[in-house]
């Protein structure tokens, strides 16, 4: 009778624990379900609200009044494009770049001076200026796509858009590129630091020195120039007065946090993954707060890809769980009841495929 008296508080115990690991199961097993339920209701409502079939092009916004231009601009797409190749990572159709890309190619002008490039509107329609940012963030997702696929299509187009941004560079402000072709008025980091990273990537794929002297290149001139005390990134020098605007952005900081990973693991150099993560942790202090970063989601998305390079590096998650947390804040606050992301009454193209690459990303993430 002792010894019964003895095992039935082992064997409650037993029974609590057993329910206990079954309840977190079961509270796992539904977060996994929640991503996947936001990931396919967010990227339908791209193709419900922002995709026309019929010409197979996307608007930029949910309403457009009679001023604006139909469809949608290139920036918006290069965020589609992006989230697209997360979305080929995580599902086995594998046919969302080659959609997306297809509307894009609508964009190239392969004839204009002085080197072939994507315009920022549709060539049928006249197309708009061309910016070297843009065509760097499709460049830059170009030679993803072709790190997971090998189609040497895709390393040529980035190939060809490296081509395109040597000619917005200059020595004026002792070098950079400009940000908008044939505009000297100023020269950013979201126009450097884009090509950088697109410069590493293609020494990457095919050992080319030209390609890594030019990411080193740029890499201290945005240094040099647009870096501020705090170990982030201004805007973009002024020309020709060399006034700096000072404002910061996620993205600019989140480029820059991936090029010096990436410089990482090209040269070993120690110095690089320790800046990596100085540019991690000042940029998490100085944009994070209360749950949340600065209200533009496709700026945020590339600082994740930032976090998600480091990650892959020193294993540290803690980046991760900020990211996760934010996701579902603005899963929780910033969506109507139609589940389009965004706090405006009119949502955007730019909105939606930006979450999407953050959803996407960290999904797959979860699942190395």
């Amino acid at each position: 009778m002792k010894e019964l008296k003895k095992i039935i508080p082992v064997f409650k115990n037993i029974t609590i624990l057993i329910m206990l690991m079954s309840f977190f199961n079961e509270v796992r097993s539904q977060q996994k379900e929640d991503k996947e339920f936001r990931i396919n209701i967010v990227y339908k409502n791209i193709y419900t609200h922002f995709y026309d079939s019929s010409k197979k092009l996307f608007k930029e916004k949910t309403v457009i009044n009679d001023k604006e231009k139909p469809y949608a601009y290139l920036w918006p797409l290069c965020a589609v494009l992006q989230s697209a190749n997360e979305m080929d990572v995580m599902t086995v159709s594998k046919n969302n770049v080659e959609q997306t890309m297809f509307v894009i190619q609508k964009y190239y002008n392969p004839a204009k001076p002085p080197a072939p490039g994507y315009e920022s509107y549709l060539l049928s329609e006249g197309g708009d200026a061309r910016f070297y940012d843009d065509n760097q963030w499709i460049g830059i997702a170009c030679m993803d796509v072709f790190n997971r696929t090998k189609n040497n299509a895709y390393l040529q187009r980035a190939k060809t858009i490296y081509s395109f941004m040597l000619t917005g560079y200059d020595s004026v402000s002792s070098g950079g590129l400009y940000w908008k072709e044939f505009d000297n008025s100023s020269k950013n980091t979201c126009s450097n630091a884009p090509g950088v990273l697109l410069a590493l990537q293609l020494y990457k794929a095919t050992k080319q020195t030209k390609y890594l002297d030019t990411a080193l290149i740029l890499y201290d001139w945005i240094n040099k120039h647009l870096q501020s005390k705090n170990e982030l990134y201004f805007d973009h020098v002024m020309l020709p007065s060399l006034q700096i605007d000072k404002r910061f952005f996620t993205y600019n900081t989140g480029t820059m946090l991936e090029s010096n990973v990436l410089l990482y693991s090209i040269t070993k150099e120690k110095k690089y993954l320790q800046t990596a993560k100085k540019l991690a942790a000042n940029a998490c202090k100085y944009f994070y707060k209360n749950e949340l970063f600065p209200p533009n989601y496709w700026f945020n998305a590339v600082l994740l890809r930032g976090y998600e390079a480091l990650y892959k590096q020193d294993k540290n998650k803690y980046y991760l769980n900020v990211f996760n947390k934010y996701a579902d804040k603005i899963w929780e606050t910033q969506r109507d009841k139609n589940y389009l992301i965004g706090n405006e009454k009119i949502k955007t193209l730019l909105d939606q495929a930006g979450y999407l690459e953050i959803l996407v990303r960290l999904y797959n993430l979860s699942h190395i």
